[in-house]
């Protein structure tokens, strides 16, 4: 049986993919207890053959590194998406540490505080603030992962996306439930974002409403709304970003991406964005249609910029 290239790659990101699960361990981001939401947390975690997790409420990373011979020093913090609501932790978040840890960069999966109970209290900024102190941890441990702490940075897809691009954009906001400890008086600001068809505009009729709903809850001020629509928050300071979406994506319209690359090329931030006919909406690192080979994309970039080894 004649198996095509892009068959046997795929197998082989498999295959890598499930000795890193069987080797990876949860790991507590935060020492004790997290701050914000309910005190203690009023849900239990349900996780789905270790794919998608619901009402995670304990805020946790998992570490992939590389091969020491094969390191570049770059790492990158995974946000997966779900909506605010889960987390698609397969093929949002381990396929890429995977694809990640073969090029030579570390990978961080952050599962971030989500849950589809208002009552729960983890809406805005108790995401950012775990996606925050994902990233502030990796340049705290960077000498013991071999991370070269100014190339840290982030990945997010869909809601996971949003959460990235505000990692990106409103890294100089300051929230008193930080620092309290030495990982707390790191920098959060990303060396480089990849948005994988992201939620941008929360303040626009193109939002996704169920990120939106979970993320500001049922009635949110309209001055929460446009502080999180990250586009606006776009200045020089915005670290380069390369984003990819699929101009046939029924449930986060195109427009969240390109709007985000226009402001980014507005204010002279290094970005790349690309559109595909066919893709839909989360795809992961496999694609649909033309959208099939857009990891290859990704990986010419992260060459460039000497993130990655080239493999």
């Amino acid at each position: 049986m004649l198996i095509n290239m892009n068959m046997l790659r795929a197998i082989i990101l498999i295959l890598y993919a499930s000795c890193l699960i069987a080797s990876a361990e949860w790991l507590p981001l935060w020492p004790g207890e997290a701050p914000g939401g309910a005190k203690p947390p009023v849900v239990s975690e349900s996780d789905k053959a270790g794919s998608r997790r619901t009402d995670s409420a304990l805020p946790q990373y998992e570490l992939y590194l590389p091969e020491v011979s094969r390191r570049t020093g770059a790492a990158v913090v995974i946000f997966p998406g779900g909506g605010y609501t889960r987390l698609a932790m397969s093929h949002e978040g381990r396929d890429y540490a995977a694809w990640l840890n073969q090029r030579g960069i570390a990978a961080v999966l952050v599962k971030y505080r989500v849950s589809g109970q208002d009552a729960v209290g983890f809406q805005f900024p108790i995401p950012l603030l775990d996606a925050r102190r994902a990233i502030r941890l990796t340049r705290a441990r960077a000498e013991e992962w071999g991370v070269d702490p100014s190339k840290v940075g982030v990945m997010g897809s869909s809601a996971g996306g949003h959460l990235a691009s505000m990692c990106a954009t409103l890294w100089e906001e300051k929230f008193s439930e930080e620092g309290k400890d030495a990982v707390d008086q790191q920098s959060c600001r990303p060396d480089f974002a990849v948005l994988v068809y992201p939620v941008i505009g929360m303040d626009e009729p193109w939002v996704h409403g169920g990120s939106k709903r979970r993320l500001l809850g049922e009635s949110p001020a309209p001055a929460l709304v446009k502080r999180v629509s990250t586009a606006m928050r776009v200045d020089s300071k915005t670290p380069p970003c390369f984003l990819i979406h699929a101009a046939d994506d029924g449930a986060v319209p195109v427009r969240n991406s390109l709007e985000f690359a226009a402001r980014c090329a507005e204010n002279k931030v290094p970005v790349v964005c690309h559109v595909f006919a066919q893709g839909g909406h989360g795809f992961g690192l496999k694609g649909k249609g033309d959208s099939v080979n857009w990891p290859s994309l990704l990986n010419e970039w992260l060459v460039s910029s000497k993130l990655a080894n080239g493999s």
